[in-house]
């Protein structure tokens, strides 16, 4: 085994927290960036879509960059580019320089994240994965309760008057010291390098970008563009389909598994994911966005706000992780949903008592804790009866989806909200928000549908407990990679899938 293993698993962990933490901490900081800098209100949206679409675009072409060069190296640019992302970020002079910069992040972000599992494959053996790959749920849950406290804390106290900047050069001691551990990390690549499928990246960068750009256009667009974008965003996702088909059939590289789509199950799964991660970081941004543009509250109080969603997040992974993914199998996420539900109803009558209601909190907790209920259940469920040949292409696909799920929320219920940014607009968003999740049920019933029996029988496997860690919407990997290769499954995949 690798020698220094524990120490560049440190390294590990502490670049996964960092993409997460850069995620949360700017949802919070973001009204005030755009005071700062000035634009439209609008804007605050793409503040956190700038990082969470390319992060979703590109995680697939990283797993394969990783897969070709070397998991180490492309890790390390990774975190480089990170590093001087988010320099250049708490430099911006205005709203479109920092929006390129953090549009750079989250490809950087997408490099880093698939070499994760990889590298700890590659350094651990026997009962050590199992432990090491169990360390990540904890680290995100922490990462996930202390990202908007944080945010909130660092733009309140303004060190050295560098107000919402210090949300972004927080992430320079974490990438110096990930950098410095980095040669502790053994290298890793695939057996044979594969190719890198530059159309299927290019139409699925399309097909998102027609999708969710048109959603976060201001009211100077023509009519019908929202509608036209979401239909040649589907043209670009059925010529996807067809490429990846086609390029299987010719034993090309492709970037996903096309056998993943010869049932409904997994299309329903990722249609769960997306929406239940769109329904639950949209609703977060609405709060904060009603806080401080509706109710004037600072960041601080924002992050505080949020903070019992984090918590209740928190609380239920661990609950779930703990005994009741184990016992109940695929019946926590109906369980979970409901909670959910019940949180965002209770949501709405807190925002029919005025623009900033005490009882808020209450409702979040419930939301978080629906949540950390869900998440680890959908995961084993939408996993555990895959073959190995599918294991990897299918844990960056739910990686990606889960992260175009996010920037869809956000796109989508921050601009219901600022239709009428006060409480009658969060009250419109939150009811969305229940509508997204009622869908949810329907894409989780057709998912388990075929598999419920048996994945409910199958309690003995270690990823039971390693696939149930704390998750967050911001939570690119984590949940999908590392229960995936919990799992017992062979790392001697097919060379030519995604990883």
């Amino acid at each position: 085994m690798h020698p220094r293993r524990w120490w560049a698993l440190c390294a590990l962990l502490t670049a996964e927290a960092m993409n997460l933490l850069d995620a949360t901490i700017v949802q919070v900081a973001a009204p005030r960036m755009r005071a700062d800098l000035g634009g439209p209100a609008a804007a605050v949206p793409w503040l956190t879509t700038a990082y969470t679409l390319p992060f979703a675009v590109l995680l697939l072409t990283g797993g394969r960059l990783g897969d070709r060069a070397g998991r180490r190296r492309v890790f390390r640019i990774g975190v480089a580019g990170f590093l001087f992302a988010s320099l250049a970020c708490a430099c911006a002079p205005t709203l479109g320089t920092l929006l390129v910069f953090r549009a750079v992040q989250g490809a950087a972000a997408a490099v880093i994240v698939p070499q994760t599992i990889g590298l700890i494959k590659a350094m651990f053996r026997g009962p050590e994965t199992a432990r090491a790959l169990g360390m990540i749920g904890p680290v995100m849950g922490l990462a996930a309760v202390a990202g908007p406290v944080l945010g909130g804390v660092l733009t309140h106290v303004d060190l050295f008057g560098s107000s919402w900047r210090s949300v972004f050069l927080v992430n320079l001691p974490l990438s110096l010291a990930v950098l410095a551990l980095a040669p502790q990390l053994a290298e890793d690549r695939a057996p044979r390098r594969p190719g890198l499928d530059p159309a299927g990246s290019a139409l699925a960068a399309l097909a998102t970008g027609l999708v969710v750009l048109p959603l976060l256009a201001t009211g100077s667009t023509p009519p019908g563009w929202t509608a036209a974008g979401a239909a040649l965003g589907a043209a670009a996702a059925v010529a996807f389909a067809v490429h990846q088909r086609r390029g299987a059939r010719c034993d090309a590289d492709t970037l996903v598994e096309p056998s993943l789509f010869t049932s409904v199950r997994f299309p329903a799964a990722l249609a769960a994911l997306a929406l239940a991660f769109a329904a639950t970081t949209g609703l977060s941004l609405v709060v904060v966005l009603q806080l401080q543009l509706g109710s004037g509250a600072d960041a601080l109080a924002s992050g505080l706000t949020l903070l019992p969603m984090s918590a209740g997040l928190a609380v239920g992974s661990l609950w779930a992780g703990a005994s009741l993914v184990r016992r109940y199998g695929a019946r926590v996420m109906p369980a979970g949903l409901a909670v959910m539900a019940a949180g965002v109803v209770a949501a709405v009558g807190a925002y029919r008592t005025g623009e900033r209601p005490e009882l808020l909190p209450y409702a979040l907790a419930m939301v978080g804790l629906g949540q950390g209920l869900f998440t680890p259940a959908f995961f084993t469920t939408a996993l555990r009866p895959l073959r190995p040949q599918e294991t990897g292409s299918a844990a960056g696909l739910l990686n990606a989806v889960q992260q175009l799920g996010s920037t869809l929320g956000v796109a989508v219920l921050g601009r219901i909200y600022l239709a009428t940014p006060q409480a009658a607009g969060a009250q419109r968003a939150c009811w969305v928000a229940l509508g997204v999740l009622v869908a949810v049920a329907v894409a989780a019933r057709v998912m388990s549908a075929s598999h419920g029996s048996r994945a409910d029988a199958r309690t003995d496997s270690d990823a039971d407990t390693h696939a149930t860690g704390p998750a967050h919407p911001a939570d690119p990997a984590h949940p999908a990679t590392h229960t995936a290769e919990s799992d017992g499954v062979s790392d001697q995949r097919k060379p030519t899938r995604a990883r």
